[in-house]
């Protein structure tokens, strides 16, 4: 009886959510501008950006700062970050020649010279004249061990739907014949050089409720589409990006076919595939299968595990190693080993193997530091590190499949990006390449500071200044985070702020608030759901830090935040207009009513939870989201909302019907959206030039003037 009651309450109140979101979408009279490419949206379109433009382009400094931004996009001797393929190294290069990018090579000595001897291999700006298209260059993946044959991903105009076409990297021509797979949401990865493991729309309709391929088939070389044979089917109502096919191999070429199966953002079941079909991995919901070195698969934990059969307690943001044969035989009940666990103010970033080495990445207390684990006897690691620059922001860019070379990129605020050339088995790194100053940095300085946010934690942030800075509140500032998606933010050289900021007498703070990835899993989790308004009060704890400290007040204090970040400015904005003058809202998520029915929304229940299934979250949002909590007659300060038509993950939907309820209110804005460059801020590099332009025209019209 009590199971019975249960029941008929969740009812009532999935009920009711259900009638409220209809109410919602009744009472919303912007619903047209959900219409993306419509005729009557595209006029509105156009109009805003007309109006924004006029104001911003007519700037007499306009015209330098589209110049300044134009040529460090441009600049050739920008690094050229290379990945190891086929024996020799090969790079993606976009300049003033190449405005969409030409895909190159050339020998590892040759990569070391001050001038490589490059040779093209595909150029997208040709490619796209001569067929017509609007491609934008979206990655490429190659067969191992061979990586002779690659599949080529180009986008239409920068969307996260790509055409998949396989290319031959030795004569640098497409293959007659070979692998296409139309334009979609699709994952797809090399089973062997002769078949595919795909997962896509494979007829209409096929997709989840997330708008993410559910079904894997197997396509041999050959074979048409519609004789691909499946091998995996997951429910459609599942969450997240969708199932992942994906394939582990060793230095010796052992493999592991695996399947990722997203019940939402974070959480998954993972699947190997063998002859038996697929079987389920009995590893956490927070946890995956991430590389394999030596015959040992690596697992990388999100939380705490302690294995079947097992009185072993794994901490989250681990990573542990399973032998490649126990875990095919028995995958229910696997018997892991230690690698690494992060400390208390340690995180784990990554994990890459190389022939025989794991090169991880990690965070401590948000500096950069690569370690390396050899394997030993008895399922053992033996750990040390490369020897690179601290306080500095460390990534690995690739490692060598055929041996253990290792490239690493180290930055930071003031110093110039650096390429590593390193020996992961003997652990030396040599400094190979290094980019000229973009900006005078002479008189800069780089700190970190804590604020106290609303339930006492402290939270770091990073401030970029004047050496000579005078603490009067009168400095133009700029802070910046992203907080979501476990996703770290890391001290990094920009040459555009440099340039068009820095150097102007602007000050830049970076933000570590709850939701990244900065401490590890926790620091993200602190902020999942209806817990996200701590998050919100860490950005606003850091703002009210910076006035406390004298470096500015709220006439001279700017906010900027694109993705998941728009939200947060978005929210920043309507809960505490009082502390800003600026904000720059990018490609945002805005109302978060309607999210789930706007691209790719749906997708982040994991992050956001659900406004249609859940009440609690519901009412969270409807307090919270910023479309929704603009107040007619309140003193905002005057945003530029900035967008992309071309954005398949968030959407152009949220910034349009933020900006037009505030021209319903009167509230002064300014509006641009880009009619292409997908999720980002451009298709090419002048896009990208003039959206950098467009942006520090105003913040220079808003925090300096």
């Amino acid at each position: 009886m009590r199971r019975l009651k249960t029941s008929i309450l969740a009812a009532a109140l999935a009920g009711a959510a259900v009638a409220a979101h209809a109410q919602a979408v009744s009472d919303d009279p912007y619903i047209w501008l959900e219409d993306v490419a419509g005729p009557r949206a595209m006029g509105w379109v156009e109009a805003h950006n007309a109006e924004s433009q006029a104001v911003l382009e007519a700037d007499p400094r306009y015209a330098r700062y589209y110049a300044e931004a134009l040529a460090i996009a441009q600049a050739k001797d920008r690094i050229p970050y290379g990945r190891f393929l086929g024996g020799q190294i090969y790079n993606f290069w976009q300049d003033a020649d190449h405005v969409r990018g030409i895909y190159r090579r050339t020998t590892l000595a040759g990569y070391e010279a001050p001038q490589p001897a490059w040779e093209t291999v595909l150029d997208i700006d040709a490619l796209a004249a001569a067929e017509k298209a609007n491609w934008v260059y979206k990655g490429v993946s190659c067969a191992r061990p061979a990586e002779r044959r690659c599949l080529v991903s180009l986008s239409d105009g920068g969307e996260d739907a790509v055409t998949v076409r396989e290319f031959d990297l030795p004569s640098g021509k497409f293959v007659d014949g070979g692998f296409v797979l139309p334009k979609g949401k699709q994952r797809v990865a090399w089973e062997d050089e002769n078949t595919l493991l795909v997962a896509r729309e494979w007829r209409p309709g096929e997709l989840g409720r997330t708008g993410y391929p559910y079904i894997v088939k197997r396509l041999k070389r050959g074979q048409p589409l519609s004789a691909a044979t499946e091998v995996y089917r997951a429910d459609p109502g599942d969450g997240g990006y969708g199932v992942t096919p994906y394939v582990l191999r060793d230095g010796e070429n052992r493999t592991l076919a695996v399947l990722d199966r997203p019940l939402d953002t974070f959480t998954s079941e993972t699947y190997i595939l063998g002859p038996k079909g697929p079987q389920r991995v009995g590893i956490p919901a927070k946890a995956s299968l991430s590389d394999m070195v030596a015959g040992r698969v690596v697992i990388q934990t999100r939380e705490e595990w302690t294995p079947a059969g097992s009185r072993t307690t794994f901490p989250a943001g681990a990573l542990l190693s399973v032998d490649l044969a126990q875990l095919k035989a028995d995958p229910a009940h696997l018997k892991p080993t230690l690698i690494y666990a992060a400390g208390p103010r340690e995180a784990l970033e990554g994990a890459s193997a190389s022939k025989g080495v794991l090169v991880v990445s990690t965070l401590d207390n948000v500096r950069g530091r690569t370690l390396l684990f050899t394997p030993g006897p008895n399922g053992s690691w033996k750990r040390s590190s490369l020897p690179l620059p601290d306080n500095s922001t460390v990534g690995v860019v690739d490692v060598g499949q055929t041996d253990d070379r290792a490239l690493i990129a180290v930055t930071s605020f003031l110093t110039p990006p650096a390429l590593y050339l390193a020996d992961a088995a003997t652990g030396t790194a040599r400094r190979i390449k290094s980019q000229p100053a973009k900006f005078d940095a002479s008189n800069l300085v780089a700190e970190q500071y804590e604020a106290t946010s609303s339930d006492g934690t402290k939270i770091p942030y990073f401030l970029v200044h004047r050496k000579d800075i005078k603490l009067d509140g009168a400095n133009p500032t700029l802070l910046y985070a992203y907080g979501g998606f476990e996703s770290s933010e890391t001290p990094g050289y920009s040459a555009t702020t440099g340039k068009l900021w820095l150097e102007q007498g602007g000050v830049y703070a970076l933000a570590n608030i709850r939701g990244g990835g900065e401490f590890g899993p926790k620091w993200h989790e602190a902020g999942l759901g209806v817990k996200r308004q701590i998050v919100f009060d860490d950005f606003v704890a850091v703002g009210r830090d910076l006035i406390a400290r004298r470096i500015t007040s709220p006439r001279r204090l700017g906010i900027r935040g694109g993705s998941n970040g728009g939200l947060l400015t978005g929210v920043a904005f309507t809960q505490h207009p009082e502390l800003w003058n600026a904000a720059l809202i990018e490609v945002p998520l805005l109302d978060m009513i309607r999210i789930s029915k706007i691209a790719a929304g749906a997708s982040w229940e994991g992050e956001y939870g659900s406004v249609d299934k859940d009440p609690a979250v519901r009412a969270f949002w409807e307090k919270t989201s910023p479309y929704h909590n603009l107040r007619r007659g309140t003193a905002y300060p005057e945003p530029f909302i900035f967008t992309t038509t071309k954005d398949d993950r968030v959407g152009p939907q949220h910034a349009r019907k933020f900006a037009a309820r505030m021209e319903e209110m009167g509230l002064p804005f300014f509006y641009y959206e880009n009619t292409e460059g997908g999720h980002a801020a451009g298709a090419n590099l002048k896009q990208t030039a003039h959206t950098s332009a467009l942006e520090m025209i105003y913040l220079t019209r808003k925090l300096m003037d």
